[in-house]
């Protein structure tokens, strides 16, 4: 065999990147990646805000339709601890079901359960009303009292949900701060 098809020409340049480049390389894409990480968590955030909007907004509807489908009287009762809030769809007055930190709302005095939607640190989401329950009658869909709840995020920005008397849901953003949303 012959040796000299083996050998390497002198003209032949190696190719591939150098140490040098390929550190400017990390951090060009490292400057990239922290200017990028704050829009990217208020993206989160702004995602969050949105799902917990039109969970409860499903929800207002949701008791709306089964108070009347149950033939019975139904509240949505709005709950704050320290370390969560949430919202209880439930039958019974307002006093005998309440949150707990995770997982199902307590109810006592023959008050029942029906749905539980809790909103914990984690979800940077909190839920806040200007009443503590809404009764939905099950003869013509109406509310008692009408009533604003309020989603607001870690960052200030809330979607509002406005219940009039006839049950019936208006949606808004104060001053435009959430896209999708309508402003105030």
């Amino acid at each position: 065999m012959d040796t000299k098809h083996f050998r390497r020409s002198p003209n032949l340049r190696q190719s591939g990147i150098s140490l040098i480049e390929a550190m400017i390389v990390v951090v060009v894409t490292a400057i990239i990646a922290t200017t990028a990480a704050p829009s990217l968590d208020a993206f989160i955030d702004g995602r969050r805000l949105d799902a917990a909007a039109h969970a409860l907004a499903a929800d207002v509807q949701f008791v709306r339709s089964e108070s009347v489908a149950r033939n019975r009287p139904l509240r949505l009762s709005v709950h704050a601890s320290g370390a969560a809030s949430c919202w209880v769809v439930h039958t019974g007055t307002a006093a005998q079901c309440s949150c707990a930190d995770s997982g199902p709302a307590v109810c006592t005095g023959g008050a029942a359960e029906i749905k539980t939607v809790v909103l914990g640190a984690a979800d940077r989401v909190v839920v806040q009303a200007n009443v503590a329950s809404i009764l939905f009658d099950p003869l013509h869909g109406t509310s008692t009292p009408t009533g604003t709840l309020r989603l607001i995020d870690r960052r200030g920005r809330a979607v509002h949900h406005i219940v009039n008397v006839m049950g019936r849901l208006r949606s808004c953003t104060p001053t435009g701060a959430v896209p999708g949303w309508p402003a105030c």
